[in-house]
């Protein structure tokens, strides 16, 4: 499946030097796994108070900082010996939490129908929490697309960019989401199918 984790390898070598001078500050991954809570908590805040305008630029420089922070807390409880069962439950929680916090907003900034909105977050964590499944299950945390966390971040982040320098693509963003849930619930069944055939 198409999905946008495929290139997080090439990703994660960018971001080697950040880690390294992170680590050498004293930075935990749990700390990094916090960072990206509170970041994207305060920009669901100010996106809401601010529905207009600079938030639409503000959405993909803030989820791509996430996805990066996202990263880098792996990387540094892998390469640095910090992994934990308390930071794996905050990795995953903190996932869903900061989804939430992001994209609920959005009901403001991208004037999206309430129901094609609760629907795509409620399946968003669905997703997840079908990747959570894939470890429990057959020891294997499941990342497939096409509509995983990186992937719903990339789209989530374009929209908005594109957003911001016109408004054109507004009158279709119920389509365009209703397109999301269909690609959820795909990502989603590729992931449980996955689990039980424990590939």
């Amino acid at each position: 499946m198409i999905s946008i984790y495929k290139i997080k390898p090439k990703f994660q070598q960018l971001l080697r030097p950040i880690l390294t001078g992170l680590y050498k500050l004293g930075i935990s991954a749990n700390m990094i796994t916090w960072a990206a809570i509170l970041l994207s908590a305060c920009t669901g805040i100010i996106v809401w108070m601010h529905p207009f305008g600079k938030s639409f630029l503000l959405l993909p420089l803030v989820l791509l900082v996430r996805m990066a922070l996202n990263a880098l807390d792996g990387m540094m409880a892998r390469i640095y010996n910090m992994k934990s069962k308390a930071g794996e439950v905050l990795n995953e929680l903190g996932d869903v939490v900061s989804d939430i916090c992001i994209f609920f907003p959005l009901i403001k900034l991208f004037q999206l129908n309430l129901y094609i909105l609760l629907g795509f977050i409620f399946l968003s964590v669905i997703n997840e929490y079908a990747g959570i499944l894939g470890k429990a299950v057959s020891g294997a945390r499941r990342y497939e697309g096409p509509m995983g966390k990186s992937d719903r971040a990339f789209v989530i982040g374009l929209l908005s960019l594109v957003l911001f320098f016109s408004k054109g693509l507004m009158p279709y963003l119920d389509v365009i989401f209703t397109t999301f849930i269909f690609l959820l619930i795909i990502s989603t069944s590729v992931r449980t199918f996955k689990t039980l055939r424990q590939e």
